[in-house]
């Protein structure tokens, strides 16, 4: 009996209405549909082809390959590599990473709707891993609109869209799981991220990182795996950033160009901040300072903490190369400082780093000991293009060449002294290798002094 009434209980129900589209921003946020309708078609993948020339050794052990690779004649070999983009307006600027277009010859964008474009590469820097892409005769584009990237809490739902391992393109989601986070280096440096735990995985790089409202918050650039594939700590370059790249791209630069700090710091710890007379740890503290620095220039000294810049908190030198990077050069920007146990502040205008003195770069000839050997000379540009200490002097070598390499040069070694005499600039080390015979060189490398000895 009791089956029976179960039976016509389920007999009378009302059938399940049909699926409505979400109608409140309550409704909204119980489905991702709208959002994905809206942002996925802004939403690109990329194909992109580089040819780049490698040795091929003809033998297999690791020793005689290294041994060897010098004398292995070059190939061109073809690179096959496949991302994401994001289009950021309506006749084709697209955005994504540099370690998937760059250096490219053949740049292939396919829609959502599977139209294709050529596209070419306007604007593109290693170090912050972002490129800008102009598709060829494009116009009237679906695109999304930028955040406002320091706008973002953690908690706020976020979409992933992308291409990862070719699939298709693919949606997921999660939450923003830290802000400001200087995650692992990308490019050439350490980066500086927005963090989800939206699954990100190959092939998602340079794809949109959006918000409940459709608008980029984000471009994926990264994870931290020990597998290869997502575990829920996914990078994404903050919009913020991106908004400067497209600005520059607009503006015809041919490369990004950054403001210079011409210092070295480091974040405050609970021991620092405690004789420092902070109420916690927070800021960068000054280490170094580089005399021509424009914070030097207004008066910022060794010692001096950092606490934020127009407002936004500075953490540490991931976190104070980003803000200088929004900001650009030209801008004004209000420095937050804390010396003495007093708050204080002090307006500074940003500017790449000077090329004083020139660096009158020098490429050796056959006669000398190190033909091709390519030199510069140290200035504030130079340090700032090769990551130098702010402090070092003199000669850096730029390129080793072939016979440097030999000897044992690297890139980015400061040449202090050549056979027993100091050298300051190229032509001085020219003049000190012109003889043949045996030579040593003194060079600095990071914080280690090296003296290499040779024979030409």
């Amino acid at each position: 009996m009791r089956a029976i009434v179960a039976i016509l209980a389920l007999a009378a129900a009302p059938l399940a209405a049909e699926p409505q589209a979400p109608r409140t921003q309550a409704e909204i946020d119980l489905s991702f549909a709208p959002v994905v309708r809206a942002a996925a078609p802004a939403v690109v993948n990329i194909y992109a082809r580089r040819v780049v020339q490698e040795r091929r050794s003809l033998f297999d052990d690791p020793v005689f390959e290294e041994f060897f690779r010098d004398f292995a004649p070059e190939r061109p070999r073809v690179q096959n590599s496949l991302g994401s983009g994001v289009i950021l307006s309506p006749d084709g600027f697209v955005v994504s990473n540099y370690h998937v277009v760059g250096r490219a010859t053949d740049i292939r964008v396919v829609l959502n709707d599977r139209r294709e474009f050529s596209a070419e590469v306007v604007l593109a820097d290693a170090a912050a891993d972002l490129a800008i892409l102009r598709l060829e005769g494009a116009a009237d584009l679906p695109h999304l609109p930028l955040r406002d990237s320091d706008t973002l809490e953690v908690g706020e739902l976020v979409l992933a869209i992308g291409n990862p391992f070719g699939v298709g393109q693919t949606v997921s989601s999660g939450i923003v799981s830290a802000v400001a986070r200087s995650g692992p280096a990308t490019g050439d440096r350490r980066g500086y991220f927005v963090q989800t735990d939206a699954p990100i995985n190959p092939g998602n790089s340079g794809g949109a990182l959006v918000d409940t409202a459709g608008r980029l918050v984000g471009v994926n650039t990264s994870i931290l795996s020990r597998s290869g594939g997502s575990i829920g700590i996914g990078f994404a370059i903050p919009a913020d950033l991106v908004a400067r790249f497209v600005a520059e791209a607009r503006a015809g630069a041919e490369t990004f160009r950054r403001p210079w700090a011409g210092m070295r710091g480091q974040p405050v710890d609970a021991d620092m901040a405690g004789a420092l007379g902070l109420d916690r740890p927070r800021g960068m503290v000054v280490a170094e300072l580089h005399p021509a620095s424009p914070f030097a220039a207004e008066g910022v000294r060794r010692g001096d903490v950092i606490l934020a810049l127009d407002g936004a908190e500075v953490n540490g030198p991931a976190g104070m190369a980003y803000r200088l990077a929004v900001a650009g050069p030209g801008a004004e920007v209000t420095a937050e400082l804390w010396r003495e146990g007093r708050a204080r502040s002090v307006t500074v205008r940003l500017a790449p780093p000077p090329e004083t003195p020139p660096r009158a770069p020098l490429t050796l000839g056959r006669d000398t000991a190190l033909p091709g050997l390519a030199l510069a000379r140290v200035n504030p540009a130079v340090i700032a293009e090769m990551g130098l200490p702010l402090g070092a002097p003199g000669v850096v070598v730029t390129d080793p060449g072939r016979y440097g390499t030999r000897a044992g040069l690297e890139a980015g070694d400061v040449i202090r002294a050549v056979s027993g005499r100091e050298v300051a600039t190229p032509p001085e080390v020219r003049r000190a290798l012109a003889t043949g015979g045996w030579h040593e060189i003194v060079v600095e490398r990071g914080a280690r002094r090296v003296a290499i000895r040779f024979r030409a």
